[in-house]
């Protein structure tokens, strides 16, 4: 194939007889046999698997059973979602024998929508702790300049996404792990409203912080696969027992009269982004003027006292999940993991209580700002992705992120093109909406999308 086409194109020639999802599937094998040893995304390929899947779904398809958009697409799971019979490690020594009974219940949904599995893909250390280099694995490379990094931790299912090895993977977000590839890697990625996607199957962080959701390469192939993957699950409790819309139809709507905010401070003084960011995001605010919408700028509590609250979350939460390991296998952390988590050891349970209580007035603040507004635009990064190399142990610490108070929220938030720099360097914006709102934050990215030429520019690597 000479082109990599998005999920709902593919489905679309799919449903005419024009592609076969095994052609399909064996163009994004040909491409990983290709770049993977550059990019290193995949940290297990399963060829025999995803041809039999393929075979299968093109069998059926061609029966008439189809069943639906998803069926015959192949796709990629990041390494924390377990994986009946196929090791899930968590790109860790710790879980590096680890074969789970079965699949994680987005695994299990997305397999039901006939998607076909190519593999697991790379992560950071317990969706925490990378990029670091004394792994088993090693870390996955940005497909724009594999000098440059991912982010993290959906780090592996950025790449193979941007660079076609896959359709589509999953990904997890505690603190912007599936915003940061997005923005970093030049794709889309939706950190779904907390407890729409059941987590359970799939390696824990911070139980109050952990969102699942997809990354693809456009708004409709994210809200197609969202529709596949949401849904209550009463064995997670954290999980939402609400309605499902149909994502997909929500599309088409108009943003006349939606009332959108511009949150600034965030990357003007909270954790200032350079210009190509900047410029970026403002040459935004009038493709979205120019479709109905009315922009002004928004105010939320400081960037600061966001971060604060959702980094000592995080850090007790995770702290709590790896104690008994980090007391007696700390040889089998990498240096990135096993101290942060030495750090994480001296936050105090008062500390805990006191970021917990600010989480609720933070989390009220937010609830009186989205009275005014229906949707927020924020920075995902203050940068183009930095040379992987530059990634220090404790980057994530030394200034405030942009993506952690959604994660502190739990609001639904869309990571999406907005521009490159001028070395072709993508750069991404968040669309915010309120707690369940995905359809109107699917409407905005998908309008903005279609009104630029933002999704046409791919790697040169993928070429």
């Amino acid at each position: 194939m000479a082109e990599i086409p998005t999920i709902a194109e593919a489905a679309a020639l799919i449903a005419a007889r024009k592609l076969s999802p095994v052609e399909l599937t064996r163009a994004c094998l040909a491409r990983i046999e290709r770049l993977n040893g550059t990019l290193h995304a995949f940290i297990k390929v399963t060829p025999e698997r995803a041809l039999a899947e393929a075979k299968a779904a093109e069998a059926a398809i061609a029966a008439g059973g189809s069943k639906g958009p998803l069926h015959g697409i192949p796709i990629a799971h990041k390494d924390i979602f377990e994986t009946k019979g196929l090791a899930t490690t968590a790109h860790s020594k710790v879980l590096i024998d680890h074969v789970p009974q079965a699949d994680a219940v987005a695994v299990a949904k997305l397999a039901e929508a006939g998607t076909v599995m190519l593999g697991k893909l790379a992560t950071h250390e317990f969706a925490w702790g990378g990029p670091s280099f004394d792994l088993p694995f090693p870390p996955a490379r940005n497909p724009w300049d594999p000098q440059r990094f991912t982010g993290g931790s959906s780090s592996g299912t950025g790449a193979a996404v941007a660079a076609g090895l896959a359709l589509a993977g999953t990904g997890s977000d505690t603190g912007g792990s599936i915003r940061g590839p997005s923005h970093y890697c030049g794709v889309t990625g939706i950190k779904p409203t907390y407890g729409l996607v059941s987590r359970r199957g799939i390696l824990p962080l911070a139980y109050s912080l952990d969102h699942a959701g997809p990354l693809a390469w456009t708004v409709e192939d994210c809200a197609i696969l969202l529709q596949a993957m949401a849904g209550h699950d009463a064995q997670d409790p954290g999980s939402a027992d609400v309605p499902l819309p149909d994502y997909r139809a929500a599309l088409a709507g108009s943003l006349k009269g939606v009332r959108i905010g511009f949150v600034r401070q965030f990357h003007e003084s909270g954790n200032p982004a350079n210009d190509a960011v900047k410029s970026a995001l403002e040459a935004a605010l009038p493709v979205f003027r120019s479709l109905g919408a009315e922009v002004r700028d928004a105010e939320l509590a400081p960037l600061a006292d966001w971060h604060a609250c959702g980094m000592l979350i995080m850090m007790c939460e995770a702290f709590a999940l790896h104690a008994p390991w980090l007391r007696t296998r700390p040889q089998d952390y990498g240096d990135y993991m096993r101290d942060r988590l030495r750090l994480a050891a001296f936050v105090s349970a008062a500390d805990y209580i006191e970021a917990q209580r600010a989480r609720r007035e933070l989390c009220r603040q937010f609830a009186a700002t989205m009275r005014e507004f229906d949707l927020l635009i924020s920075a995902v990064m203050p940068s183009e992705a930095p040379l992987i190399e530059e990634m220090g142990k404790w980057a994530s610490f030394e200034r405030p992120s942009l993506t952690f108070p959604y994660n502190v929220t739990g609001a639904p938030a869309l990571a999406l093109r907005c521009g490159f720099t001028a070395a072709g360097l993508p750069l991404g914006m968040q669309i915010v909406g309120r707690p369940f709102e995905e359809s109107l934050v699917f409407r905005a990215g998908h309008a903005y999308e279609r009104a630029t030429s933002w999704a046409s520019r791919r790697p040169a690597l993928a070429n």
